[in-house]
C-alpha cells in the first residue's frame, strides 16, 4: 500500500508539472536543474551503495558497475533511436512518439519504486524523493514536447494523462515481482545507469539552455543535497 500511495503521489506530480508547463512555458529551468540533481544524487548516493551492499556476497563491485555502465548506454541507444529531439523539423506524430516515451519512462519508474522499497525502506525512501520530482519534470516534457511539436492542448492533456497515469501500473507490477538479493543488486546497478544518463544528457541540459547558469547550477546542487539529506535520514 506503500508503495502504490506513493504512485499516486507521482500520478500527482506528473500532472502539477504538465499543467504548471501549459501555464509557466519558459520558467520550469530551475525544476528541471533540481530534478537533475536529484537523480543523479540518487545513483551515487544510494543505488550505487545499496546495489554494492546486496551483492557483496555474489557479484564483484567491477561487475555491479559494468551493469551500470550496460544501463547507462542501453538507455542512450534507446534514447537515440525512439525519443524525438527538438533538432529534427516539428511534426505532430514526433511529439507523441516523444510523449509515449516518456510514459514508458514513467512506467520503468513505479517499477524502480517498487524494488527499492523491496531492497530497503531507506532506499524506497529515496528512490521514491527522487521519482516525486523527475516525474514532475516528465509532466512538463511530456507537454512540452506535445505543443512544440505541433499538437494542441487536448492531445497535450491526453498524454499528460498517460504518463501520470504509467508509474501506478509500474508500482502495481513490481508487487508481483520477488527477486532475491543478488537479482537486486544487479536491478539496481541497472537503474543507476538509467538515472545517471536521465539526468547528465536530459535534465541538466535542458534546464542550461537559454538560461542563467548560476542559478540552475545551485538549483542542481540543491537538488543533489536535498537527496543525500534524505538518504542519511532514512538510513
Amino acid at each position: 500500500m506503500t508503495v502504490l500511495a506513493i504512485a499516486f503521489g507521482a500520478f500527482c506530480a506528473t500532472l502539477l508539472g504538465g499543467l504548471a508547463a501549459l501555464r509557466f512555458q519558459d520558467r520550469l529551468h530551475l525544476i528541471l536543474a533540481f530534478s537533475a540533481g536529484t537523480v543523479i544524487a540518487l545513483a551515487f548516493f544510494d543505488l550505487l551503495p545499496e546495489a554494492l551492499r546486496l551483492g557483496g556476497t555474489h557479484y564483484s563491485a567491477e561487475a555491479l558497475l559494468a551493469v551500470t555502465a550496460i544501463g547507462f548506454f542501453t538507455y542512450a541507444v534507446a534514447d537515440r533511436l525512439l525519443l524525438v529531439h527538438g533538432h529534427d523539423k516539428p511534426t505532430e506524430q514526433r511529439g507523441w512518439a516523444g510523449a509515449g516515451s516518456l510514459s514508458a519512462h514513467s512506467f520503468m519508474d513505479g517499477l524502480a519504486l517498487g524494488i527499492g522499497f523491496q531492497a530497503s525502506t531507506s532506499i524506497g525512501i529515496a528512490v521514491a524523493v527522487a521519482i516525486l520530482a523527475h516525474d514532475c519534470s516528465d509532466g512538463m516534457n511530456t507537454v512540452s514536447l506535445v505543443l512544440k511539436n505541433g499538437g494542441t492542448q487536448r492531445a497535450a492533456l491526453r498524454w499528460l494523462l498517460a504518463d501520470a497515469v504509467a508509474p501506478i501500473l509500474g508500482a502495481a507490477a513490481s508487487l508481483l515481482i520477488q527477486p532475491s538479493e543478488g537479482q537486486l543488486a544487479v536491478v539496481l546497478s541497472a537503474f543507476a545507469g538509467f538515472f545517471l544518463y536521465i539526468g547528465a544528457s536530459d535534465l541538466l541540459p535542458e534546464s542550461f539552455h537559454a538560461h542563467p547558469k548560476t542559478w540552475t547550477m545551485v538549483a542542481t546542487l540543491a537538488g543533489a543535497a536535498t537527496l543525500y539529506l534524505v538518504v542519511r535520514l532514512a538510513s
